[in-house]
Order: structure tokens, then sequence, then C-alpha cells
């Protein structure tokens, strides 16, 4: 059995043999038959030549070329003409290192400029609020790409992987936040702190990327609450302009009266010195004319006093006088009959 087993490889063998024989004969025949006896090294030299010459390309002023070798990074060329082994062996994968890219955080563009349309993503919008309220946040990262290696090679889809990154930051730094203030006085603080965040957790993964701009371009309530909310900023805007009303209705009048205080207080103050110093003075006169009476000249003062008396009272009184003694003197030559008869007509 065994002979006949070896017999058996012999028949395969010789079999085989004949096979490539016939083969390369078929070959033969054929490069005589179409390629009219011309040398078959002129053709494989000019094969070669062809793929040698897919080597050449160029990589354009942004951006650099990384060469991979079977696989594996073997170098980075910058800008111009180069050469690398055409593939198999060779590739060259081109990345654009200067242009600024930007991903959406919240809402997508549709329709560009210059009428640009957009729409909302709710699940990537919709935010939790330090005091446990809903926000509605949309936002755009601007980014470049700062290490092309890493940004090709260390991970899958960069883009997508900003993109959680980025929502991933803004929710936290959202979540230490006040609704009030997310949506009136302190964008700028958030976007700052998501931009330094986001780069933080950009660098720990080595991703080659640099962010250059965060910028919020909404944050509102949800839409089923915004009347609502609106409602009650107009109350407050109210508020505060009644307010204000008020406060410079309060800064005009106060000083005013102020000032009207002062003056009456000045002129009593004035009026109190007036009558102080006048009784001052006429405390001392009469104590001037008390020693002088007290002297002895009693009658001379008396007559003083009734002279300067007269002297106050009588210029501003109606004086008739009469001779003394005179016969015929009668009360009734004193009497103005038609200033009595007008002032009889006029009580009519």
């Amino acid at each position: 059995m065994n002979e006949d087993l070896n017999n058996n490889d012999n028949f395969n063998k010789n079999s085989d043999k004949n096979d490539l024989k016939e083969q390369l004969n078929d070959i033969k025949a054929f490069m005589q038959k179409y390629l009219g006896g011309i040398n078959i090294w002129i053709i494989v030299i000019a094969v070669i030549t062809l793929w040698a010459a897919q080597g050449l390309h160029t990589i354009d002023e942004p951006e650099v070329g990384l060469v991979k070798r079977f696989g594996k990074h073997v170098r980075t060329v910058g800008p111009g003409l180069h050469y690398h082994i055409p593939a198999p062996v060779e590739t060259v994968i081109p990345v654009d290192v200067k242009s600024v890219r930007k991903i959406e955080v919240g809402y997508e563009t549709i329709s560009p400029p210059p009428n640009p349309k957009y729409r909302s993503n709710k699940e990537e919008a919709l935010m939790l609020t330090a005091d446990n309220n809903i926000v509605h946040i949309e936002f755009a990262v601007q980014y470049k790409i700062q290490n092309a290696e890493n940004y090709a090679f260390n991970v899958i889809n960069a883009r997508t992987l900003l993109k959680e990154m980025a929502e991933a930051v803004m929710r936290e730094e959202v979540a230490k936040t006040n609704f009030e203030d997310i949506i009136t006085t302190s964008r700028g603080e958030i976007a700052q702190s998501v931009h330094t965040g986001l780069q933080k957790l950009v660098n720990s993964y080595d991703t080659g990327m640099m962010v250059e701009n965060v910028k919020l371009q909404d944050a509102n309530p949800p839409q089923p609450v915004t009347a609502a909310f609106d409602d009650v900023n107009s109350a407050k805007e109210n508020k505060e302009n009644y307010i204000n009303q008020a406060t410079a209705y309060a800064n005009e009048v106060i000083p005013q009266a102020e000032g009207k205080a002062s003056h009456v207080v000045n002129k009593a103050e004035a009026y109190k010195q007036e009558k102080v110093a006048r009784a001052e003075g006429d405390v001392a006169k009469f104590k001037n004319v008390l020693t002088e009476y007290k002297m002895g000249s009693k009658d001379v003062t008396r007559t003083r006093l009734y002279i300067e008396a007269m002297e106050e009272i009588l210029p501003n009184t109606e004086k008739i006088i009469l001779p003394k003694n005179e016969e015929g003197n009668s009360v009734l030559k004193l009497l103005d009959l038609n200033k009595l008869r007008n002032a009889g007509g006029e009580s009519k």
C-alpha cells in the first residue's frame, strides 16, 4: 500500500509541473500575440516608473502632510512638493492646521449665510441650573488643530469628541450658576469658564486641538415658559422704573425742602436776634430812665417820657388844634359832614 501511495505522489508532482509549464507557455504565447514581441523588461520598467511617479504629491499652504508607511506614521511634511513611496507602501494624509473650525451645541445650522437658518436641539440645549431651574443654552466652539499627529492618530472622531466634551463642561458650569445670573449678567463669565475648562479637558486626552473661542448664542428659559418669564421681567422692569422715578423725585424735592427749611430757620434766627437785641435795648433804656427817675428828677423824666410817647403817637394820627377859651367852639365845627354823608351812602 505504501508503494501505491508513493506512485500516486509522483504522479501528482509530475502533473503539477506539466500544468505550470502549460501556464507559462500560455502567457508567453499571449505576450507574443498581443505585444508583438516587445521585450518584457521594457514593460516592467514602464510599469514601475508609472507606479513610482504616483509618489509625487503637493501639500497646500494651510496644511501639513502625515506620511504613513504600512499604516505607521513615519514623518510629517510641510507645505510644498514632496515625494513618498507610492501605495501600498506609504500613504499621505493632508491635515489643515490653520483654518478655524466650529462645532455647534444645542442647535445646528441648516442654511448658511447670507440667509442662515437654524434648528434647535433640545436634548443638548436644556440644562439644569444651581437653583433647580431649566435653562435653554445654545453655544458654539471655535477651534484649530494644533498638533496634526495627535489629531489624526490619538482619537477616532475628533469633532464628535470635542462636541461631547464641550457639552459636558457647559453642563457642569451651568449646574454651579443660578438661573437669573445665566440669562442676565453671567454670560461672559460662563463662556470664559467653559473655554478654560474645555481646553484642559482637550489637553488631557492629547487630541491635538486648541480651543479658540466659546460663544453663547442663546441663554433663555425653555419655550413653554417664555411668555410667563417675559411677564415677570416686564413687572420687574416696571418696578425698577417706578423706583428710579421716585428716587429722582426725592432727589429733586428733598434739596428744595431742605433749602426752604434752612431759609425759614435763618429768617427766624435773624428775627429772634433782632427782637432780643431790641428788647435788650429797651431794657437798657428803661434802666437808664429808672436811674434818672430815682435820682430825683421825676417831673423832668415824666415830661420827657410823655413827649417821647407823643412823638411816636401823633405822627400817625389826624390832629386838630383849637384856640383855648375861644367862644363858639363847638364839636359841630369839628365834624366833617360830607365825609359822614359819603360813609352813610356806602353803608346803604
